[in-house]
């Protein structure tokens, strides 16, 4: 039983300022005093037997715990072992106090997940029984607590967990005894291990190292003997090629494949060289329409100065119309036959002369059956004789001698023939003309 004056005296001691290291040694040992547990009620840590404040301050708290909860209570825990702090903490927990409670706290606070699943045992055989599960798994600590503070826990059961934490207290010491000895021998038994792997990674490295230069070598050989034997294949596949014919083959296509090509090349030629000669065609062309655009720049030049010399109508004419060139001014004049593309330009000149010039392709595209009409509205025609069809060209001439109207048979349709045609119509010099007084 806890003694009240030892338990102050140990508080003073362990959670007060420091006493004098002779007062602490001369305490009687504790005695405990119980208080009545109320039932339905978990056990403080004050209300345990005497016997279990031990194994439960021992290995539920830790030393650290222990120190933070003295330095609470005022005390710097200058001068205490280990054993000394347990010893007083164990004193302390036996009554209800200040430090007490703080353990109490810790201890709830620490294992409350435990006292929780604790709770789920209603009777003292399942809490026995939940104990005898976390002795096996190694799970001390918050069992004990949760076990000894249990509503449901008896006498029997209490004194069953003392007894398992006694004996598992000589166990772990005489465990750490032989795990000592057994430490030391493990430690020289790795310290040889180690040399002898220090050795055996030298000894691999080296053969390592030997592998890899013969494998190189080996490699380099393989490469030089895989390039023989693909020389060597090539060689025999050639040989079995001229003796088998097959080279002849090879050798005729490859000549039909030539024959094809030079075929291909002179083709090319030949047509490089129509080329050729239409690009020289076209450029003979060229020169020629350069050559009729200069004549008929020409004749226009001299047919505007012709025309500009001609003296200006006058109401007392002679009455020779034939040699009058201002008689077709204001005049109709048909063009049939010719270029339909130089049409634009055949109707500058008359323009520019005072005459209206109507056209009539020669029956190439438009029907013949207009020609009568158009030779009947104009006043002369000029037909192209080098672009017009026969039929036209009959039926204009048999129109123009019927009909006493002059006509102009040109000989070129470009423009510098259709300009001089244009030239002698003014003049009276047609190829069909009219009729006058007195001729026979």
């Amino acid at each position: 039983m806890c003694d009240r004056h030892s338990l102050d005296g140990a508080i003073r001691n362990l959670f007060s300022p420091a006493q004098p290291a002779e007062d602490a040694g001369a305490r009687p040992a504790p005695v405990a005093r119980l208080e009545p547990v109320r039932p339905g009620r978990r056990r403080k840590l004050w209300e345990l037997e005497e016997k279990h404040h031990c194994p439960v301050v021992g290995s539920c708290l830790s030393l650290e715990e222990i120190k933070k909860i003295a330095r609470k209570s005022g005390s710097q825990g200058h001068g205490f072992d280990a054993y000394r702090l347990h010893v007083e903490a164990v004193s302390v927990s036996c009554s209800r106090n200040a430090a007490a409670e703080a353990m109490q706290r810790t201890l709830e606070r620490k294992f409350a997940h435990v006292v929780r699943r604790f709770d789920q045992a209603r009777t003292d055989a399942e809490v026995l029984e939940m104990w005898r599960e976390h002795l096996d798994r190694g799970e001390v600590a918050g069992a004990l607590w949760a076990t000894l503070t249990h509503r449901s826990s008896s006498p029997e059961t209490r004194q069953a967990v003392h007894a398992d934490m006694h004996m598992l207290s000589h166990q772990v010491g005489a465990g750490q005894a032989a795990d000592l000895r057994r430490l030391g021998f493990l430690e020289e038994e790795c310290a040889r291990l180690r040399a002898r792997e220090r050795q055996s990674a030298e000894r691999q490295a080296r053969e390592i190292a030997e592998s890899a230069a013969r494998l190189r070598s080996l490699r380099e050989e393989h490469d030089r003997l895989r390039a023989a034997a693909e020389a060597a294949e090539t060689l025999r596949e050639r040989i079995h090629a001229l003796e088998s014919g097959q080279a002849m083959v090879a050798m005729g296509r490859r000549l039909l494949l030539l024959e094809a090509t030079n075929a291909e090349l002179r083709e090319a030629a030949r047509r490089s060289l129509d080329l050729e000669r239409r690009t020289a065609a076209l450029a003979a062309e060229n020169a020629r329409l350069r050559g009729e655009r200069d004549a008929m720049a020409a004749e226009r030049d001299a047919l505007e100065k012709l025309w500009a010399a001609s003296p200006a109508p006058s109401s007392e004419c002679g009455g020779d119309c034939a040699s009058c060139p201002d008689r077709l001014r204001g005049r109709c004049v048909l063009c049939v036959g010719g270029r339909v593309p130089l049409l634009s330009h055949y109707r500058q000149l008359p323009e520019r002369l005072g005459m209206r010039l109507i056209h009539h392709d020669g029956g190439r595209e438009e029907s013949l059956s207009r020609l009568p009409d158009l030779l009947a509205a104009s006043d002369a025609v000029i037909c192209p004789t080098d672009c017009v069809s026969h039929a036209a060209y009959h039926q204009l001439k048999r129109h123009c001698k019927t009909a006493g109207k002059p006509c102009v048979l040109a000989r070129s349709s470009g423009i510098a023939g259709f300009a001089a045609a244009l030239a002698r119509l003014a003049l009276g010099r047609a190829d069909i003309r009219p009729q006058v007084a007195g001729e026979t």
